[in-house]
């Protein structure tokens, strides 16, 4: 999991990080930022069309799509910034917020339909809709339920914390 620099304030208001969580594309080396030029050769050879450049480096936007893995970022990439070999997983999970429609009393799997790591479950719950569990092993990070959710109320959670209720 990667460290980011709080300033004094964010710090003393308790915030958890300073500015937007940026995803970086499987297999970026944390090293490997310094090196990063922001040509946005991997941008242009996603064919999930899921990078972008923010702040002169690659971002990942899970509400655009899934990150099949190809390696095509990677691979057409000048620099060394990849890990060698095909990353087959991000360092996150997902994590469901309260907002989530089966917590609402709404019957939606949504989430698991879309899963191609079948990491989401639904389990029984007495007088209310079947409602998400998260397999956190079978997690790849993917983020292919974050964009089918029609709420929203799917987003990306470190490792650590409770994947069912973020």
């Amino acid at each position: 999991m990667r460290h980011e620099a709080l300033s004094r304030r964010d710090f003393l208001r308790g915030s958890r990080r300073a500015g937007p969580l940026r995803i970086r594309p499987p297999g970026f080396a944390e090293d490997g930022l310094a090196a990063c030029t922001g040509c946005g050769a991997c941008v242009a050879h996603c064919p999930a069309g899921i990078l972008s450049l923010a702040d002169g480096l690659p971002a990942v936007d899970f509400t655009v799509g899934e990150c099949t893995f190809c390696g095509a970022c990677a691979q057409h990439c000048p620099e060394p910034v990849f890990a060698d070999g095909v990353a087959g997983r991000f360092d996150h999970i997902v994590a469901f917020a309260a907002s989530c429609l089966p917590f609402q009393g709404v019957d939606c799997q949504a989430c698991r339909d879309a899963c191609p790591t079948a990491a989401i479950r639904f389990r029984p719950v007495r007088g209310g809709p079947f409602v998400p569990d998260l397999a956190a092993d079978a997690c790849t990070g993917c983020g292919a339920c974050i964009a089918v959710c029609p709420v929203g109320a799917v987003a990306v959670a470190p490792p650590e914390m409770e994947a069912a209720h973020a």
